[in-house]
């Protein structure tokens, strides 16, 4: 591994060797690895935070990918550099991931003003990755305009990454719910702009009555944002129609988010949200290293699956053991 400083100097300079090195040192799991992650985040900070941080969900099969690729070259078009970080479900039995996203955006992977990664989710719920953050802030300081964030696709529970983004796309497909269940909370209410998707050839009347259903069903949600109506658009990533108006929306959205102080407080709000999450991750890899701890931990564990024990004591016991003084 190159020394931090040179790392940093290739990274800032777009070297996309050295953003790729960089990535993968931040998420490695090693001990030894995350101190020197920790140390190029430190250097890199003073050059992040200049990009669009664009959240794009929706369920599997509705074309996130190629939505991404469609989106990405309309971007590059107009002289962008683009990253896209896809978020790839992780085996519950394995652990392994397929991370084969590039081969769905065959375009883009090869266009020397886009950058793909893919990475797997891990054990953490909400559709992104633990050091989702930490690569979007790297793809920041080696000079990228736009930062895309796909999520792996699991449905209404994936709002992560509503947290991290500073416009936060919903993708739908048509005929995929009525109102009832466009009206659902959770994933509906935390959208900025919702767009249904493969609004082209014999989808195209279903796409259209889709939309109805959507804006009806967003008109009963409160407002994110003072004065800001979702707006519901058709596109077609395969046939590339409807990117226009939709990136219409989203400079919009951005405009008024600056104008209203929305976009500040937002930014504030996810740096307390990386902190928090940061600080209890911290706290269960602590609980679980210490070796004395592991030991009582096991005991609870025996009482409970003997039936000794119901979880929630044995959970209140756990928290007394970190906390030693209120035993």
């Amino acid at each position: 591994m190159k020394s931090i400083a040179e790392l940093t100097e290739k990274l800032l300079a777009q070297d996309r060797r050295a953003l790729s090195k960089s990535i993968t040192l931040v998420e490695s799991s090693r001990p030894q690895d995350r101190e020197k992650a920790l140390a190029l985040l430190d250097t890199i900070m003073p050059y992040t935070g200049k990009s669009l941080r664009l959240g794009i969900s929706g369920t599997p099969g509705v074309g996130k990918s190629t939505f991404i690729e469609a989106y990405g070259q309309y971007l590059i078009q107009q002289g962008q550099k683009i990253a896209a970080l896809t978020i790839d479900p992780s085996s519950k039995l394995r652990g392994g991931s397929i991370l084969g996203d590039k081969t769905r955006m065959p375009m883009l992977a090869n266009d020397p003003a886009a950058y793909i990664r893919p990475t797997p989710s891990g054990s953490l719920l909400g559709g992104v990755a633990r050091r989702s953050r930490e690569v979007i802030a790297l793809c920041e300081a080696a000079g990228f305009d736009t930062v895309m964030v796909e999520t792996v696709g699991v449905g209404q529970s994936e709002t992560e990454v509503a947290n991290m983004t500073d416009c936060y796309l919903l993708l739908l497909q048509p005929a995929s719910g009525d109102t009832l269940q466009g009206i659902k909370r959770g994933i509906m209410e935390l959208a900025d702009i919702v767009v249904v998707n493969k609004a082209d050839g014999a989808l195209l009347p279903s796409a259209r009555e889709s939309a109805g259903h959507y804006m009806r069903a967003l008109s009963l949600m409160p407002r994110k944002m003072p004065d800001w109506d979702c707006p519901v658009v058709l596109c077609s990533s395969l046939q590339k129609e409807g990117l226009e108006a939709l990136d219409q929306h989203i400079q919009s959205f951005m405009t008024q988010s600056r104008d209203t102080g929305h976009f500040e407080n937002k930014r504030e709000q996810q740096l307390r949200y990386w902190l928090e999450d940061e600080t209890i991750a911290c706290l269960i890899e602590r609980f679980k290293r210490d070796p004395q701890i592991r030991i009582q931990f096991a005991a609870l564990e025996n009482k409970l699956t003997e039936g000794k024990s119901p979880a929630a004591l044995a959970a209140d016991f756990s928290n007394k053991i970190l906390n030693p003084d209120i035993l």
